[in-house]
């Protein structure tokens, strides 16, 4: 698929403001709390975003901007006025603490960033020790010992010429989830995310300027950066945003005042609302047209739970901050449960093996893509950028087989594989053998040394209510694991536990199960 975009190019330009040459002026594109925006409007607040930082932050033209915000209106003018003023987006989860943001401001060197003022004490610690930092902006009604976002662009006019932009610049670092060390930036060019979204969003979800789209991953998370602001833009849709963390309870209110068309969700929020005593069946979730789920794999249980209760399909993908987003996805009216789907046109992939050639039909490999939104590179990490961005290709470091259809099967990350009596185990397997026991209403397994040097499958389980986590349970979970999957699959231990650790992205942080 040949996809052109022009030498002179921005991305905001792309997502926001073709919008008001299109006439779209007056048409409501973003809702929050009881806020509406029109087109105009975004336009309008991104441009004096956008001024705020030049002018009375001195943004230069590839300097980076650091933002650390909840999802709210001030997020999406922040992003689109950097953007058009040719600076380099960053963004972080806005729950972190001190040391984490102490990396980030050293990593990115951020000359200006814009924070919420829930964070401002945190954030202040961190910013003291900064040597780039020059300006903080803050959103909210404090701001402390720095500026006010809110006064900063009202003092602005509204009109701002956007930067002389190559379709080649690098316009925003996304950052990998950090499953071990510390995050790195992916390097992405201004057209590489118009490219998936024409991929993807546009050929293959057909998103279009009747959605309104909801997410529960938050907007500095690339996939939710995508789905919930980005493609609705790009198509003249529109998006409903709330600050407030995700639970299934927010989700469902959220759902029922705003009628989206699309939600975006992860395997754990689609197991919790399932899983909202009594009240699941209740809630209504006519309006959407599909969910989307990325992530981590979705078990079968889970969509088939889910389908029945709410009979709304679930497009399962995998994408990456190394490829923006997805490219390989299940499709409407073409979900094969398990599996992940196809191969989104417009990317190329392959399963290799440890030589990095092609395995057969049917065998599990590492898998590769190629497409044109890859990243430029890992900042700051040469050698690392060499070994994922090889020639054409990104090496994803996840393990898939490919069937004769096409239809793509995760079996876990390489670096999360158990290798059990000589044989490769993937937990993402016996996980979803679990959640088919009536106990089990979550699980994580991972591999267990008990001091033989004999790695083993162990699996963390918060039991159902009305299940007691007792010896006797522990035994029949196990007995039921050796029922459904092969003997040295099952897990030799058992540990009961009232949740489970999660990442900044929503998925089961299972370092934290294994150092612990």
């Amino acid at each position: 698929m040949n996809i052109e975009f022009p030498e002179r190019f921005n991305m905001a330009d792309y997502f926001l403001y073709h919008n008001v040459e299109a006439g779209r002026d007056g048409k409501v594109c973003l809702y929050f709390e009881d806020e509406q925006y029109t087109y105009g409007d975004a336009a309008r607040l991104s441009n004096r975003a956008g001024n705020a930082l030049v002018r009375e932050c001195g943004l230069r033209v590839e300097d980076r901007v650091l933002i650390v915000l909840p999802d709210c209106p001030e997020f999406a003018w922040t992003w689109f006025g950097a953007s058009r003023a040719g600076a380099v987006i960053t963004m972080v989860n806005p729950l972190l603490p001190v040391a984490d943001y102490v990396y980030y401001l050293e990593y990115t060197r951020a000359r200006t960033a814009v924070i919420h003022e829930s964070l401002l004490e945190t954030f202040a610690e961190a910013a003291r020790g900064a040597k780039h930092l020059r300006k903080v902006l803050v959103v909210g009604r404090e701001r402390g010992e720095f500026e006010s976002f809110a006064e900063a662009t009202a003092a602005m006019p509204d009109e701002l010429a956007p930067a002389d932009t190559h379709r080649d610049d690098i316009a925003i670092w996304l950052f990998t989830s950090g499953s071990t060390g510390h995050p790195k930036g992916a390097v992405h060019l201004h057209h590489d995310l118009p490219f998936n979204t024409e991929c993807y969003a546009k050929r293959v979800l057909g998103i279009n300027e009747n959605d309104l789209t909801v997410s529960v991953p938050k907007l500095f998370f690339g996939y939710a950066t995508g789905t919930n602001l980005l493609f609705p833009f790009a198509v003249g849709g529109a998006t409903a945003l709330f600050a407030e963390r995700s639970t299934p309870e927010k989700l469902f209110e959220v759902i029922e005042r705003f009628r989206p068309t699309v939600l975006t969700s992860v395997p754990t929020m689609i197991n919790g609302m399932l899983n909202v005593e009594g009240a699941a069946r209740e809630r209504d979730l006519s309006s959407l047209r599909f969910c989307l789920s990325a992530g981590e794999a979705l078990p079968v249980e889970l969509y088939e739970r889910w389908m029945k209760t709410f009979g709304v399909e679930i497009l399962d993908g995998i994408g990456s901050a190394e490829m923006f987003h997805i490219y390989i996805t299940n499709r409407p009216g073409d979900v094969r449960p398990g599996s992940l789907g196809r191969i989104v046109e417009g990317y190329e992939a392959q399963v290799i093996d440890a030589e990095g050639r092609e395995v057969a039909t049917g065998e599990m490999g590492t898998l590769r893509v190629r497409g044109d939104s890859a990243a430029l590179c890992y900042w700051q990490a040469h050698e690392k950028s060499k070994e994922t961005f090889a020639g054409d290709y990104c090496t994803t470091g996840d393990q898939f087989h490919v069937d004769e259809e096409g239809y793509y099967w995760y079996h876990g990350r390489t670096d999360d594989m158990l290798k059990v009596s000589g044989v490769y185990v993937a937990p993402v397997e016996i996980e979803a053998c679990l959640l088919q026991h009536e106990a089990v209403v979550e699980c994580a397994v991972v591999g267990h040394d008990a001091g033989d040097r004999l790695v083993k499958p162990k699996a963390f389980i918060v039991p159902r209510e009305g299940f007691a986590p007792t010896d006797e349970l522990a035994a029949s979970i196990k007995e039921f694991v050796k029922s459904h999957l092969a003997l040295y699959k099952y897990p030799r231990w058992i540990e009961f536990v009232t949740s489970l650790p999660k990442n900044d992205r929503g998925k089961i942080d299972r370092k934290k199960l294994k150092d612990g």
